[in-house]
C-alpha cells in the first residue's frame, strides 16, 4: 500500500519579503526531504506573508510567475512536492483579479494544481480578493488523490464532503488560523477528517503579524479522527505518514458515505 510522509511547515516567514520566504522555504524543504517527506505543505500565504494589506497588488503573481519557477526549483533540488499559499494575480477580459491561492508543485517541478480559496474570511479578504469559484481542484501524486482548499474553506462542512465524494484522500489545507479560534485546528479538523474519511494536512502560521495573532497547532489529522502529528505554537516543521491501508481500514468500517441519503439533503442550497 503506498504512503506518502507529508511535512507541515509552520510560520510567518517573512511578512512582504518573497525572497526571504523563497530562502526559507529552501531550508525547510531540505529538512523535510531530510526526513523522508514527499510533500511539504506551506501555510496560507507564505510566499509574501498574510497581513500585507497594500502590498497585496504589488506582491501578487500570476499562478505560473517567477515565484512559481523558484518553487519548482526548491522541489525538483530536494526531491519532493511543496504546496505553497500565495496571492495570485490574474488580467484577462474581466479586468485584473487577485486571488487568495495555493499551488501544488511536483517533485519534478511541475505544476500540478492550482486553487483559489472560495470562502474568504473577515474584512481584510473580502477587500483585497475575488473569491474563487472552483470547490475541487486535485491532483495525484504517490499513489494518492490530493485536494486543496484553504483555511476558512475547510470550516465548511460542504467543501471536505466535496472532496471526500470526489475521492481525494489527503486534503491539504495551507492556514491562517487566529487566536481565538483554536477549536478549528483543535477539534473541528480532526472532526472533518473522520466525518469524510480523508487525511487533512493543517499547516499554520504562528506568531504575530499586524493585527493578527496566529494560533499555530498544524496538524495532520487522519480519518480515525487522531492528530497523526501536531506541532505547538512556535516555529516548527512536523512530519506525519499518510497511509493508504489505514486510509481503506477505515473508510471499509466507517458508513458514513455509504449511509448518506442525498434525495433528503436537495433543500440544501
Amino acid at each position: 500500500m503506498p504512503s506518502l510522509r507529508t511535512a507541515l511547515l509552520q510560520t510567518s516567514g517573512r511578512p512582504g519579503s518573497v525572497a526571504g520566504n523563497l530562502s526559507a522555504l529552501d531550508a525547510a524543504a531540505g529538512r523535510a526531504a531530510d526526513a523522508g517527506a514527499g510533500l511539504l505543505v506551506c501555510p496560507e500565504m507564505f510566499l509574501t506573508g498574510y497581513a500585507i494589506g497594500d502590498e497585496v497588488p504589488r506582491l501578487a503573481e500570476p499562478a505560473g510567475g517567477p515565484a512559481a519557477t523558484a518553487v519548482a526549483e526548491i522541489a525538483v533540488r530536494h526531491g519532493l512536492a511543496v504546496l505553497y499559499g500565495y496571492p495570485e494575480r490574474e488580467s484577462g477580459g474581466t479586468g485584473e483579479r487577485i486571488f487568495n491561492a495555493a499551488q501544488l508543485i511536483g517533485p519534478d517541478g511541475a505544476r500540478l494544481a492550482n486553487y483559489r480559496k472560495t470562502h474568504l474570511f473577515g474584512p481584510f479578504e473580502q477587500k483585497w480578493f475575488a473569491p474563487g469559484e472552483q470547490p475541487v481542484v486535485q491532483a495525484e501524486l504517490a499513489g494518492l488523490r490530493l485536494g486543496i482548499v484553504i483555511c476558512y474553506d475547510v470550516e465548511f462542512p460542504e467543501s471536505v464532503r466535496a472532496h471526500a465524494l470526489a475521492g481525494t484522500d489527503l486534503l491539504l489545507v495551507p492556514t491562517a488560523l487566529m487566536r481565538p479560534y483554536e477549536f478549528v485546528t483543535e477539534s473541528l479538523v480532526p472532526v472533518r477528517a473522520f466525518e469524510s474519511q480523508v487525511y487533512v494536512a493543517y499547516a499554520n502560521r504562528t506568531g504575530e503579524e499586524g493585527e493578527f495573532e496566529f494560533t499555530g497547532l498544524s496538524c495532520l489529522a487522519g480519518p480515525d479522527g487522531s492528530a497523526v502529528a501536531r506541532a505547538g505554537r512556535g516555529e516548527e516543521l512536523v512530519v506525519g505518514d499518510v497511509d493508504r491501508g489505514l486510509l481503506d481500514a477505515s473508510r471499509a468500517a466507517n458508513p458514513y458515505l455509504r449511509d448518506r441519503r442525498p434525495g433528503l439533503y436537495t433543500s440544501l442550497r
